[in-house]
């Protein structure tokens, strides 16, 4: 039974470095004779020379696993004209290439699943399955009278009642199908963002020796590898960080991991008046991610605090805790708001004030003076119950046995 497996990132996005490659893995393991094509989009940011492509092919070819991938443009007519054309395509693959189920990643790629599907007659399996075109608005990216709205929301519908297997992000994402898109499940199952846990470990290496290494012996480290706008805050990020900054004064050191436009990342620095040197601004790889959690005490996961917002998981939670870092989180993020404040790992944010960032920055102020290998071995102990890849293992196990 080959597979296609569709996606809506980049290969050298992290989302599919580390949100879907590795389920890739888990899926390719329960049926190895098998193939498994995996479709990506080349976001130029993300761009890939021709030696590179080629020689990630050749690694996953060896697995057993062909990668394909198309030209990307912002959700939208644009796009929607690119992936028709692409369609032809696909269905030519599925036909000749024996593929007996379609597995979308994430309902935008999820759409184009359904197309296939319906195409094809084979079967639909949404996996992430979350809210993404009312998030969108909630987020202030879209309007609802837009035509992008419009059309994902028509598709998250469509693929919703098509698909006869999901695979959620959460418990509570059944009712909110139920109620939005009139749509109900033979097979549903919850995986939440799952983590590596050998890649994201603390004991990996020593925290003070790297430490050291870096001259952050006497600091109070902050780290965030994320984005800036859209889904997440970015100029609330730092009001946290002029209040962190005040709090804690010379003795934080902030890490940004982000793909933000650095010029544009300086300005919002000298808006807020924060001092350039407690800021670090760069991109970092997915593979190197691990070693600067590796120098941090704590996190921030700034998600915009909207409704939808509670269907999804973030990764990064997971790696955080993985890494034995409390976090700092906006209120009813899926279930890790929860998790944070009952487990007391960090700070759960109720509304977005200076007032709050002082409370946060107390917080974890009271937990990074705690005995560091006590900390971390509770929060890791966390993660190993949430975010293991055995939930995914599991899962996988029964959908293709």
């Amino acid at each position: 039974m080959n597979i296609l497996i569709l996606t809506y990132w980049s290969y050298k996005d992290a989302l599919v470095q580390s949100y879907t490659l590795p389920y890739v893995r888990i899926i390719r393991n329960q049926n190895p004779s098998n193939k498994i094509f995996l479709v990506t989009i080349e976001h130029p940011f993300h761009k890939m020379n021709d030696e590179e492509w080629q020689n990630e092919s050749n690694k996953l070819e060896k697995e057993n696993i062909e990668l394909i991938r198309f030209k990307y443009d912002y959700f939208g007519l644009k796009m929607i004209l690119r992936i028709l054309r692409f369609i032809p395509k696909l269905v030519k693959l599925i036909n000749q290439q024996s593929i007996e189920t379609i597995h979308a990643w994430c309902m935008t790629a999820g759409g184009l699943g359904y197309i296939l599907s319906v195409l094809t007659g084979k079967k639909l399996i949404i996996d992430s399955y979350e809210p993404h075109a009312e998030s969108m608005v909630e987020n202030g990216t879209w309007k609802k009278s837009s035509f992008k709205f419009k059309l994902l929301f028509w598709l998250e519908k469509k693929q919703s009642n098509k698909a006869k297997t999901v695979i959620a992000l959460t418990k509570g994402m059944a009712n909110y199908a139920k109620t939005k898109y009139n749509a109900i499940f033979d097979n549903y199952y919850i995986k939440p963002a799952l983590v590596n846990m050998d890649r994201f470990n603390w004991k990996v290496e020593s925290y003070c020796d790297i430490r050291k290494n870096e001259n952050l012996e006497n600091k109070i480290v902050c780290i965030y590898a994320g984005k800036l706008g859209g889904i997440y805050l970015e100029e609330e990020v730092f009001d946290f960080f002029k209040v962190a900054s005040s709090f804690w004064g010379e003795k934080l050191k902030i890490f940004l991991l982000t793909d933000k436009n650095k010029e544009e990342v300086d300005a919002l620095i000298k808006k807020k008046n924060i001092s350039p040197s407690c800021i670090e601004t760069q991109f970092v790889t997915h593979e190197k991610i691990p070693y600067y959690y590796q120098l941090a005490d704590f996190a921030i996961n700034p998600v915009k605090p909207v409704p939808s917002k509670q269907y999804c998981t973030s990764i990064k939670d997971g790696e955080y805790w993985a890494m034995g870092l409390p976090v700092v989180i906006t209120k009813n993020i899926s279930d890790d708001s929860s998790i944070i404040e009952e487990e007391d790992i960090g700070y759960v944010l109720k509304e977005l004030s200076d007032q709050q960032y002082l409370k946060a920055c107390e917080k974890i102020d009271a937990l990074v003076n705690m005995d560091k290998k006590v900390l971390r071995q509770k929060i890791t102990t966390i993660a190993n119950k949430y975010r293991n890849f055995t939930i995914a293992e599991n899962i996988y196990k029964e959908i293709y046995k």
